[in-house]
């Protein structure tokens, strides 16, 4: 069973809200794609125009720059994948099925169980581990987050290290071990893809095996 979501985002992140118009939801599904496409660095709302079949100038009346665009698609990556969380764990009681979850979560071997037309999450995905620190890797970052852009985030790292104490309540960084958690998913996950002598798994074409890697850094921190 496929259920519909809508995500309701901070408006910080917009001028106007793309979901509410069919440009605003083609903004988003023809950015992700271009992004995925040619990277960061090379998209602009000039191209994404083109994709679009509108004008720069139009772009610009819902997103202020390409850097409020990536951290508004960043953000709603977090925000979907805290829901997914929460829809596989919610009926699960053993703190250790959870966090294999939370793992196969990330490295997206989950099935997905809701309907998002106008969003590529497999592309969204790739964006995030190829693209997503640029959101906040930036001289503003303080400025950002005062305005809670990156809110889902924070609540998707609370929501895991509240799974590790649910397994080891003496555990002293569950918040720590939950970032960590994240960003090296997704740094082996692009290792594996782009710089194979970065990791153990550049020969290897499963998921399987970086699962594994995941569960063994995860249960031992929180078995010290």
């Amino acid at each position: 069973m496929e259920l519909q979501l809508q995500i309701k985002m901070n408006p910080n992140l917009y001028l106007r809200d793309p979901d509410s118009t069919e440009l605003g939801r083609n903004i988003v599904k023809y950015g992700i794609k271009l992004i995925h496409d040619i990277g960061f660095e090379d998209f602009t709302f000039k191209k994404l125009a083109v994709e679009v079949g509108s004008t720069e100038a139009t772009i610009y009346r819902y997103f202020e720059n390409k850097h409020r665009l990536l951290t508004y698609l960043t953000t709603w990556f977090w925000t979907w994948l805290e829901y997914q969380l929460i829809f596989h764990t919610n009926n699960i009681r053993h703190p250790e099925e959870k966090i294999d979850i939370v793992i196969r979560l990330l490295t997206f071997e989950v099935q997905d169980k809701f309907i998002v037309e106008h969003i590529d999450k497999s592309l969204l995905h790739g964006i995030v581990i190829c693209e997503g620190d640029k959101a906040y890797l930036t001289k503003k970052v303080t400025e950002h987050n005062k305005s809670m852009l990156f809110k889902p985030y924070k609540d998707l790292c609370h929501r895991i290290a509240e799974i590790f104490l649910e397994l080891n309540p003496e555990f002293a960084f569950p918040h720590s071990l939950a970032s960590t958690l994240i960003e090296t998913a997704h740094r082996q996950m692009y290792f594996k893809e782009n710089l194979p002598r970065l990791t153990d798994f550049g020969k290897s074409k499963e998921v399987r095996p970086l699962v594994e890697f995941l569960q063994h850094l995860v249960f031992k921190s929180l078995d010290s």
